[in-house]
């Protein structure tokens, strides 16, 4: 994957580039990390990397579900609070995060591509205080739009937390995962 997100013809093709560029990034963040740092909370806050990535993989699933308009059992654990949604359990994988988070955004790639209209109704979820009680429905475009925002956003605090795990930063760990020629970044290496 390049810096920046290839060039686009039309809004969808748009949409979902910059959706897969952000989920790259995030994704990247993880580029060799052990389970152990993948759980490492090196900020303030309890975040981790192998959690941020779990979070959006759950996040693309339940947006990807509100399209369908399906209804679904819910993704955690009778056992989980809301700050477990950013852990990684002791029974969870950086492995299992990443193919979670794969899965799901091939999931919502195939929905996406199945929609013919960006102005699709999608209906906004009843009974949670943070979805506005006055707005009966968004569009498919306003979902893929808040799919981008929420990745960006957590793919910062991946980029916030993996270099305080090890110093490394994007652009450095992009030319180590896909072995970018030299010399415009010295790609990242592990204990450097």
């Amino acid at each position: 994957m390049p810096g920046f997100a290839p060039p686009v013809a039309d809004e969808r093709t748009a949409l979902t580039a910059y959706l897969a560029h952000q989920r790259r990034a995030l994704r990247v963040t993880a580029h060799g990390l052990t389970d152990e740092q993948a759980r490492t909370a090196a900020s303030a806050g309890e975040l981790s990397i192998g959690g941020l990535i779990k979070h959006a993989a759950r996040c693309e699933t339940f947006w990807t579900d509100l399209i369908l308009q399906q209804q679904r059992e819910p993704q955690r654990r009778a056992d989980e609070s809301d700050d477990d949604e950013f852990r990684l359990a002791p029974d969870e994988t950086l492995a299992w995060a990443l193919a979670a988070h794969a899965a799901a955004a091939e999931r919502t790639d195939a929905v996406i591509a199945g929609v013919a209209d960006l102005g699709q109704a999608v209906p906004v979820p009843r009974g949670l205080p943070w979805f506005p009680a006055e707005v009966e429905e968004w569009s498919v475009r306003w979902v893929l739009l808040h799919l981008i925002e929420e990745t960006a956003r957590h793919g910062g605090h991946a980029d916030v937390i993996r270099e305080s795990i090890d110093g490394a930063t994007l652009y450095p760990l992009l030319a180590a995962a896909e072995a970018w020629p030299d010399p415009w970044f010295r790609p990242w290496e592990p204990g450097r």
